[in-house]
């Protein structure tokens, strides 16, 4: 056990003076001076909230289905973005690919990156009929509380009550947040979408399509759905950087690597129980900050914190990598030792929590332009240890599975999107066909 550091006095540690126990009296006099008045407070706060006795039968109904097996089936990680307009008076509608289907769903509405409280006047979902477009008679509100609004703090996100609309795995959901008039200095998205998501001036949450809408390729203001699944279901949580984000895959096509996989779980009756949830990020590095917070900083919020983890495949480094070939970097010197080290803590603390850790090795990126041969030699000796070193639980080889066998420092041509690092969508469906399911078993 930890306990907490002991302050010493003047007298030795451990010991107690008359003038120590008077101190205490006072100081325990001042706290429940103290408590008094944060009850004060606190009672002040509830009554401004408004939460009264109408909506404890919806709170006492929310905690009730709280105890059903909820897991995560569609998320993305959240960080800031620019908008082309502000983001008050308007409906952002985001179509979400979910990859578990589930009797009841609800919705994590997020400002995690917010300065400001957010203020959401009203939220949808429906089934997505393509284009932005709901199929009708699927439309339902969102509530909270019992309400259709939600006030959601600076640095933090809200989930809905839950939903009794029955979703079929595979399938696309329309999100559709109506935001009030404020000012959003620092709107939460995911930036790359990998979607034309729409937004509009105006609550356009009910609207079966929306007119004059523009398109923004971000998931703006929604982190996750949950779904209430078998007790034996579980999430599989894809960590990466862009090559898992599925950049320069087709967009509204859903096949980054984790679509396919989620694809091959559901057409396997041994593995039809189990969701993937797509927590890559672009240009996301394991040691450093970069286009978002670190991969060690990012770790629990997008990982050990998603309900119904148990697997992770683990796809990091190629940015660290990539970051050798910059000479005011705090990677150019990069060495695969400290690579190694980064990613063996994340290791350490999937295993902490439970979950099994499958580790990918890194793509080649010859031809690139942020390819060196240093970075090269630190490539390949990380892939190295991880095939030998029994780390993680098993070892999927994507380096094997794209790069061009007469020429393995680089990615196969039908396999590569014309940049030399990302995939193609053939390149990710190879990707994703790579992944052993009896991992899974």
């Amino acid at each position: 056990m930890i306990a907490a550091p002991h302050r010493s006095s003047v007298s030795g540690v451990g010991t107690t003076s008359p003038r120590m126990i008077a101190r205490s009296r006072r100081g325990k006099e001042k706290r429940m001076m103290q408590v008094s008045a944060h009850h004060r407070n606190a009672a002040s706060r509830t009554a401004v909230l408004c939460i009264g006795a109408f909506l404890l039968p919806a709170l006492a109904q929310a905690a009730d289905k709280s105890s059903s097996h909820w897991i995560a089936s569609w998320a993305s990680s959240p960080w800031t973005t620019k908008l082309d307009q502000p983001a008050g008076n308007s409906t952002f509608r985001n179509v979400v690919h979910i990859s578990l289907g589930g009797s009841a769903i609800r919705i994590a509405l997020t400002n995690e990156w917010g300065r400001t409280p957010l203020v959401v006047g009203t939220a949808h979902v429906a089934l997505s009929a393509g284009a932005g477009k709901l199929q009708p008679g699927s439309d339902h509100a969102l509530t909270f509380a019992g309400q259709p609004g939600v006030t959601i703090p600076s640095g933090s996100y809200i989930l809905s009550d839950p939903i009794a609309m029955p979703v079929a795995s595979l399938a696309n959901l329309a999100i559709s947040v109506y935001l009030p008039e404020q000012t959003i200095a620092v709107p939460t998205c995911h930036p790359m979408a990998i979607a034309n998501n729409l937004t509009v001036s105006g609550d356009a949450t009910t609207l079966p399509a929306l007119e004059s809408a523009r398109t923004y390729p971000s998931n703006c203001f929604v982190k996750s759905v949950e779904v209430v699944a078998g007790d034996d279901a579980a999430t599989v949580v894809a960590f990466g950087d862009s090559i898992t984000d599925g950049a320069h895959s087709t967009l509204d096509a859903n096949r980054r690597w984790p679509d396919v996989l989620a694809a091959r779980l559901q057409a396997e009756k041994r593995t039809s129980h189990l969701a993937v949830i797509n927590q890559g990020f672009g240009g996301n590095r394991v040691l450093y900050d970069g286009s978002g917070p670190s991969a060690l900083a990012r770790f629990d919020r997008d990982v050990l914190a998603q309900p119904g983890a148990k697997y992770l495949i683990l796809l990091e480094g190629i940015n660290d990598i990539g970051q050798m070939s910059r000479a005011d970097s705090p990677e150019a010197n990069l060495t695969p030792q400290q690579l190694i080290f980064g990613y063996v803590q994340l290791v350490i603390r999937a295993h902490q929590h439970g979950l099994k850790v499958f580790g990918a090795t890194i793509l080649p990126t010859g031809g690139a332009h942020s390819n060196t041969p240093q970075g090269e030699s630190v490539r390949q000796a990380f892939n190295t240890w991880l095939r030998t070193a029994g780390v993680v639980d098993g070892v999927i080889d994507f380096d094997q599975a794209v790069r061009d066998p007469a020429s393995p420092r680089q990615i196969l041509t039908p396999y590569d999107s014309d940049d030399r690092v990302h995939p193609s969508d053939n390149g990710y469906k190879v990707m994703g066909d790579a992944i052993d399911l009896k991992l899974f078993y």
